[in-house]
């Protein structure tokens, strides 16, 4: 279950918006929180190995915008500060 602690400004009005993700691999509950309009903070369950956290917060971003045809990392695969494109 994802929780979000605030409304998530779920428009991908304008083609390749771009958001800030900062992640917290290993958590005890996965949760997102947007920090500000272009930037969240997500934690997720899955490990910082493999890319398995990175995986998973895709999947997290795909469902708070649905209306995004594809979601890409675009820098920070092995950071926890990552930029994530919405197109």
């Amino acid at each position: 279950m994802v929780a979000s602690s605030q409304s998530a400004s779920s428009g991908c009005e304008r083609a390749g918006m771009y958001i800030k993700v900062r992640v917290v691999p290993g958590a005890k509950r996965e949760s997102v929180e947007q920090t500000a309009p272009d930037s969240f903070r997500i934690a997720v369950r899955a490990p910082a190995e493999r890319g398995l956290a990175n995986e998973r917060v895709l999947e997290i971003i795909r469902t708070h915008f649905p209306e995004a045809k594809r979601v890409r990392l675009v820098s920070g695969h092995t950071s926890p500060s990552k930029i994530v494109s919405l197109e």
